[in-house]
């Protein structure tokens, strides 16, 4: 901590800072801020539930508010808007829970303390209509074409009368078929969430609860329903005496469930993937440094015809964009039987042009007399490579080892070409793309997990920075 409070506060000259320490102190704290603002912005809305990241709730912290259940039931006499309080969070929660956590809960039991309206729309919240509903047409001998008429078009259903069906049914059960089938003024109930405020009553004075929709604090006034049913009108409240309680509350299953295989939605497990994206990066590191050495060593110390013209060769590729290779790696992967194995993502990547560059030029700065001292002691020219311009290129390789991590962690490009078709063998950032699809978007799974992807090249990166700056910077020294 000492040499870091050193640098902090270190001095261009004399006792006291001078102006062109105060700038060379903003300078840093910019920067900082540039680096740092980003990743925390990542950090804290990866720790956001779904449903606040879908509120586009630009708040700082992962917080909620406290929030009540707002029922809505139609009827032939309308529809009814009422508030149930003590609902347990599963229920509140019901839509953003797996298919193993839903079915971890007893719904008829639970359903069983409840009747009227209330039960009518818990059991459209908990989806348990349609079950209800069939084991009504096994148990009333009903036609089996219920099941399928909320799906029929409109003519299909002009086939089939189902208010005679309905009619015959005793008033309960008519409710339910009717909300199943979506006929008369049954429409479905629904269940949402609001936010519980509180605030002086504008009749009584008095501190009451009440719901809100939608809370903006540079509104003079707020519309508001009474948490406890006393009406079902609307009110309007002083935004400036509304309080609400919203604690700090982060959602440490969007980490969780997809380690787990348990993400909702989602048909990757990103611990499959976290795994493949390891031995991608670890075998095709180890391959990029041979390879890359070979072709440097043959570079730098053997003189043969067309030395220039290969390295002129290998250094204007590095000029020609990945994308205008794309095509030609697509047909080479898929022509060799590589398309959807990981080697297809290895192979291909092997070599590289900025590898060879920084090794050659490394290794020009090693002293030829080492290598004909090495050839007159009768050592062969695999064992000259490996026992002395190796170690003695070190940290260069190094610093080509290290970025070659970091390029083949982060790769999307390559994987997508080579083994899209293979969910099996998907890398980390195929699988943050599996997390946003047309139908489903799981923002707060894929932004817990690209911090998650960040982890491994954030941490090379930091601990071995110093190969990279003494490999670069000896590069092409004698």
């Amino acid at each position: 901590m000492t040499p870091i409070v050193t640098f902090l506060t270190r001095k261009a000259g004399g006792r006291r800072a001078n102006w062109l320490d105060w700038m060379t102190y903003a300078y840093l704290f910019t920067g900082f801020l540039v680096i740092i603002l980003p990743v925390m912005w990542l950090a804290l809305n990866s720790l956001k539930s779904a449903s606040q990241l879908e509120k586009q709730d630009l708040s700082l912290l992962p917080s909620s508010f406290e929030s009540v259940a707002r029922a809505t039931v139609s009827g032939p006499d309308g529809k009814q808007i009422f508030f149930i309080q003590d609902l347990p969070d599963w229920v509140l929660n019901w839509n953003d829970l797996s298919d193993a956590q839903q079915t971890t809960h007893d719904i008829p039991a639970f359903l069983t303390d409840w009747s009227g309206r209330e039960l009518y729309a818990l059991r459209s919240q908990l989806g348990y209509v349609p079950t209800l509903v069939r084991d009504l047409v096994a148990a009333q001998d009903l036609p089996d074409w219920l099941l399928r008429y909320p799906s029929m078009s409109a003519t299909a259903k002009q086939d089939f009368d189902a208010d005679a069906v309905i009619a015959a049914l005793n008033p309960e059960d008519q409710r339910l078929l009717s909300e199943f089938l979506g006929v008369g003024s049954y429409e479905p109930s629904r269940l949402t969430l609001q936010i519980l405020a509180r605030a002086p009553d504008p009749v009584t004075g008095e501190e009451t609860q009440f719901g809100i929709s939608n809370f903006k604090a540079t509104r003079e006034f707020t519309p508001a329903r009474y948490v406890d049913n006393r009406s079902e009108d609307v009110v309007r409240l002083n935004t400036a005496q509304i309080t609400m309680r919203r604690p700090i509350d982060p959602s440490w299953n969007n980490f969780s469930d997809p380690l787990t295989g348990n993400a909702f939605g989602v048909n990757v497990n990103f611990a499959t993937c976290f795994t493949n994206s390891v031995l991608v990066t670890l075998i095709a590191t180890v391959l990029t440094l041979l390879i890359n050495s070979m072709a440097a060593f043959s570079l730098a110390k053997y003189k043969f015809r067309g030395q220039v013209a290969f390295f002129i060769v290998i250094l204007a590729t590095l000029m020609v964009p990945p994308t205008i290779t794309l095509v030609g790696v697509f047909k080479a992967v898929n022509a060799t039987g590589l398309s959807g194995s990981i080697w297809g993502v290895i192979i291909p990547g092997a070599a590289t042009p900025t590898g060879v560059f920084l090794l050659r030029q490394y290794m020009l700065s090693i002293p030829d007399e080492l290598i004909e001292a090495a050839r007159m002691d009768a050592a062969s020219e695999w064992k000259v490579y490996w026992r002395i311009v190796l170690p003695l290129a070190m940290p260069a390789l190094a610093a080509l080892g290290i970025l070659s991590i970091i390029w083949r962690w982060n790769d999307l490009i390559l994987p997508l070409v080579a083994i899209a078709t293979t969910k099996e063998a998907y890398t980390i950032q195929l699988c943050l793309l599996e997390f946003r699809g047309e139908h489903l978007s799981q923002e707060h799974y894929r932004l817990a997990m690209t911090m998650v992807s960040l982890v491994p090249s954030t941490l090379v990166f930091v601990f071995l920075q110093k190969y990279i700056t003494t490999g670069i910077a000896n590069t092409g020294l004698k």
